[in-house]
């Protein structure tokens, strides 16, 4: 029996959204783009009534952990081609900017130089009053990755909370050393 309560929720399929589901994975196209999303050891999926399963091939507790992790993947993947996905991140500091020239961000981020970031495939990038930067895909893993990339270029510091950081990320700010 079946503990994992994520795995056993089925996924409807929303419309516009056409299923192909393979021996080791599975593509999804909807109006936004087409993911494949391979599926862990253990586990596959079907398409019953409008719905995707997923579904182990025995019953035993090793499985059980990649069930859940199977059915969020797959919803991932049904979420990304029609609502896709989105990370918003802020440059707070003086004279800390960013530009988009083409496929390349340009980070002026308080260093001697400027950074250049260069944004992947399947990711888009938007730039507004040059320190409010959304990052937005199809697919969940590759936004929060890139985000979390550009986050690092200039992380938040802890005392002048200047630095790239995610739009409502709350930080612990230090007190720094007193003056005689």
């Amino acid at each position: 029996m079946s503990l994992s309560r994520i795995g056993k929720k089925p996924i409807p399929i929303p419309k516009g959204v056409t299923i192909k589901v393979e021996q080791d994975a599975i593509d999804v196209q909807g109006p936004k783009g087409a993911l494949r999303q391979s599926f862990p050891p253990g586990v596959y999926c079907e398409v019953v009534d409008g719905q995707i399963r997923a579904r182990r091939v025995r019953d035993d507790k090793e499985l059980d952990k990649f069930h859940g992790l199977a059915r969020s993947l797959v919803a991932n993947a049904v979420k990304g081609v029609t609502d896709g996905f989105k990370r918003e991140l802020d440059i707070v500091g003086i004279g800390y900017r960013a530009e988009l020239r083409g496929k390349q961000v340009v980070f002026a981020l308080g260093y001697s130089h400027p950074v250049v970031f260069d944004v992947p495939a399947g990711i888009d990038i938007a730039i507004d009053k040059q320190t409010h930067i959304t990052v937005t895909g199809v697919d969940r893993q590759k936004v929060g990755q890139v985000a979390a990339n550009i986050r690092s270029l200039r992380k938040p510091d802890p005392y002048k909370q200047k630095g790239v950081r995610y739009t409502g990320e709350v930080l612990k700010k230090k007190v720094g050393k007193t003056g005689a």
